[in-house]
């Protein structure tokens, strides 16, 4: 690493911090009068942060002539490229029959299934329209967040830690971020974390891991839409 590495770093945790200590409060604040501008809000806010934080790490890898092998950026052949496929269609099983028992489910019970999300509930897609702004940030999240810890992170940090010592900071730093979903979401989102590591290492690639990440949310977004949608109908 170079000392503009060691500045992107930095820039990272600023990111993060800035999210985790103002943009969540502040979204906080603006759901108590008006949720559905809050979430939107949030949503782009969201976005802004991640986009601006992948284009800053690509232009310094762009500046430094690095190939993107690095990052896991490359195409998959042969039984990687299978496996991947296998087991994103495998995700796409569990989640669809799932989805079309909910959706196929009466009102009330949907109803009754609110409480499950707890304090997240606000943030989550009440309207077709709103849903399509969450697969966005799903679309987002996949890639940027992908591109940001199992990418760059591990590779900044491989040379200092080891491959596994790399790996372990990423999961933690990927729960971290994660706090603002409270004890649960980090425990959450420490296993998605080492689920995803363990699959760039084992594809020996970053795609199949942002494909994967990208459905895992859009799933969540699916079914808090169709748990809360009758909400948006009432009003």
């Amino acid at each position: 690493m170079i000392t503009l590495d060691f500045l992107y770093l930095a820039l990272l945790v600023v990111g993060f911090v800035f999210d985790g200590f103002v943009l969540w409060p502040s979204f906080l604040r603006r759901a108590q009068s008006d949720p559905a501008r809050a979430r939107w809000w949030l949503w782009t806010s969201w976005m802004g942060l991640l986009w601006m934080l992948v284009a800053v790490g690509s232009v310094l890898w762009l500046r430094m002539d690095r190939p993107w092998s690095a990052l896991g950026l490359v195409g998959l052949s042969g039984w990687r490229l299978w496996g991947a496929v296998g087991l994103t269609l495998a995700l796409v099983m569990v989640y669809v029959p799932t989805l079309t028992k909910l959706a196929r489910m009466p009102a009330p019970r949907r109803v009754s299934l609110r409480g499950r999300f707890g304090k997240l509930d606000v943030m989550l897609p009440r309207t077709r329209a709103e849903l399509n702004g969450f697969i966005a940030v799903s679309l987002t999240a996949g890639f940027c967040e992908e591109f940001i810890f199992r990418g760059y992170l591990i590779w900044a940090l491989h040379p200092l830690l080891g491959l596994w010592g790399a790996a372990g900071i990423s999961v933690v730093a990927f729960a971290a971020v994660h706090a603002y979903q409270g004890i649960s979401g980090v425990v959450k989102s420490g296993i998605l974390g080492a689920v995803m590591t363990v699959a760039l290492l084992v594809f020996g690639s970053l795609w199949p891991v942002i494909v994967i990440h990208a459905l895992i949310d859009i799933a969540g977004g699916l079914t808090a839409w169709l748990v809360f949608r009758e909400e948006s109908a009432n009003q």
